[in-house]
């Protein structure tokens, strides 16, 4: 019998870590509180609608085809996804739209047509993009912040000769202000901010790096939508013989002489040769992990933002409408105040609309959509959720009658709420946080727990708490930086 691998939770990066540890010639069990793999990238079904209950947005596809290449799989046989030309649709009350073509000069003469903004501003910011990401990458996103050979090596140190210029020394909107002579486009780039649950006007500009994911390599949709990721995934564990335990909560990570044994849940105690916790750092310490020593730095760190999700079925058809679309709040800045300092929703929000009916029809019924309707809002703090959901309900809708020009409130005839409680006990989120610990200050990056346990032998640590950024691609990564920590079984 080969060595034993058990992963805590069936997220996307403990679907790709089960399959990783699999191909090192692991038995891999994996153990998932919830009836489904996936964790926030699921779906839900209401009356003919299908929603993507999580994540929206796609990027770096290369990321899920290497799991199948490492397998000897032909992707195209589990998973397809085709390039978007259209980014996403944004709009203002003052009847101001933009398409921002995934193609870099439409979109520079999209952006010149409508709001007056030189193209060149537009291809030097997305070049300015691409060009943090050439720097940046290799240090924070594809390799451990917490080994010295990191740090120690010649690309670590061309990096550290150009901070000045890879935006850690001011915030994403200061950068963005010296960029764009025109506000709505400083807003347009400021959002790239809550790709990651930060704020525009106190993350680094570092966060610059996240456009040139969209537009320079570009924005896809799966052709099953975004739940196919997980779907596909998880059939690819299986073949590899990983073994899922579906309703199976972790009570504790066992360790014994300071290195982790196994696990206990409520059928039982199983035992292994090293243990992966894909759950929320802060929840698997104040939980699975609360006899241990406690990382205190980084649990007293402050959260990302949440998120309030309105999925609806809407009895209409929107023309105008396309896979993504934002409608933007008339004072940015004060929404985000509004969501970070007052832990409350601003009474003129910024609105994501997501339809995936768009690309695949059969998410809804015939004439109809399926809007997910998102917007940010604080973690959970212990506020009164059903009247913050209440007047954001009013919020949205007005938001969205005065952008649209339409009255969509009798055009609902499905509706399911999702807020950070909900969020938090589907996803064992600390505090519904999407993305763990915030990314509001420029050491943020460096104040997360690294893909191991330097207290716990054979404990590793996989997901989006454990990588400074977010998002499926991320995740992801989080689990090759970890799998390349552990070796063959």
């Amino acid at each position: 019998m080969g060595k034993k691998a058990i992963i805590v939770g069936s997220g996307i990066a403990g679907l790709a870590a089960s399959i990783r540890l699999s191909l090192k010639g692991y038995q891999v069990s994996v153990y998932e509180a919830n009836s489904y793999p996936g964790g926030k990238l699921s779906e839900i079904k209401i009356d003919g609608y299908r929603f993507d209950a999580g994540p929206s947005l796609f990027t770096l596809p290369e990321q899920v085809e290497e799991l199948f290449e490492l397998a000897g799989k032909n992707t195209k046989d589990y998973f397809q996804y085709k390039r978007l030309a259209i980014n996403c649709n944004y709009f203002w009350e003052d009847g101001t739209r933009l398409s921002a073509h995934s193609d870099v000069d439409k979109f520079a003469d999209e952006v010149n047509k409508q709001l007056g903004e030189p193209k060149e501003n537009t291809k030097k910011a997305l070049k300015k993009s691409a060009y943090i990401y050439q720097h940046l990458a290799p240090l924070f996103m594809h390799r451990s912040l917490h080994k010295w050979s990191t740090w120690f090596n010649k690309k670590a140190f061309r990096s550290y000769l150009r901070m000045g210029k890879l935006g850690l020394f001011s915030t994403m909107n200061q950068a963005n202000t010296l960029q764009f002579h025109h506000p709505k486009l400083v807003q347009l780039f400021n959002r790239y901010a809550t790709y990651n649950g930060s704020d525009p006007y106190q993350t680094p500009a570092t966060l610059n790096i996240i456009p040139h994911l969209e537009f320079n390599r570009g924005a896809y949709f799966p052709v099953k939508g975004m739940h196919d990721i997980t779907s596909s995934l998880y059939g690819l564990a299986k073949e590899l013989g990983v073994s899922f335990n579906f309703n199976q909560p972790v009570e504790k990570i066992l360790v014994k002489n300071n290195r982790a044994i196994g696990i206990q849940t409520p059928s039982g105690d199983y035992f292994s040769d090293l243990v992966i916790n894909n759950m929320d750092m802060v929840t698997a310490y104040k939980t699975i992990l609360k006899e241990e020593v406690q990382p205190k730095r980084l649990l007293k760190q402050p959260k990302s933002s949440s998120a309030l999700i309105f999925y609806w079925g809407i009895k209409k058809n929107f023309p105008e409408l396309d896979l993504h679309n934002i409608l933007f709040s008339n004072d940015y800045e004060k929404e985000f105040k509004t969501i970070f300092d007052k832990r409350d929703v601003y009474k003129d929000p910024t609105v994501y609309i997501n339809i995936t009916s768009i690309h695949k029809e059969d998410d809804a019924p015939d004439g109809c959509m399926n809007w997910f309707t998102m917007i940010n809002v604080p973690n959970n703090q212990g506020q009164d959720w059903d009247k913050i959901k209440s007047k954001a309900k009013k919020f949205i809708i007005k938001k969205i009658n005065n952008t649209l020009k339409t009255n969509i409130e009798p055009l609902i005839e499905v509706e399911h709420i999702l807020d950070p409680i909900g969020i938090e006990t589907k996803t064992s989120s600390a505090n519904g946080a999407l993305y763990g610990n915030s990314s509001n200050n420029k050491y943020a990056a460096f104040l997360r727990h690294p893909n191991y346990s330097s207290k716990i032998n054979k404990l590793f640590f996989c997901g989006g708490s454990v990588h400074p950024g977010g998002g499926i691609p991320l995740c992801l990564l989080s689990a090759k930086i970890m799998a390349d920590m552990i070796p063959n079984a």
